[in-house]
């Protein structure tokens, strides 16, 4: 099943630290397309929910030291 989903993550850094999270993003089975706006701190999502949920991106995320706030689940 399809769904898409705008993480607001805290604490985005530079370029270099932004193309880390998309390409570890990416590897995650399921994440179909990873698009990041620094500017407005979110990370949009759009994945297959039979590999992958939004918690196991969020703990992700998390793992890597970003601080997750709020998922805006976007459904398709």
């Amino acid at each position: 099943m399809l769904q898409s989903a705008y993480f607001e993550v805290k604490n985005l850094q530079n370029k270099h630290d932004l193309k880390q999270m998309k390409k570890g993003l990416d590897t995650l089975y399921g994440v179909l397309s990873v698009s990041i706006n620094k500017n407005q701190s979110r990370v949009g999502i759009d994945y297959d929910a039979t590999g992958v949920s939004d918690q196991q991106i969020t703990d992700f995320l998390k793992d890597r030291g970003y601080k997750v706030t709020h998922v805006y689940d976007l459904g398709l």
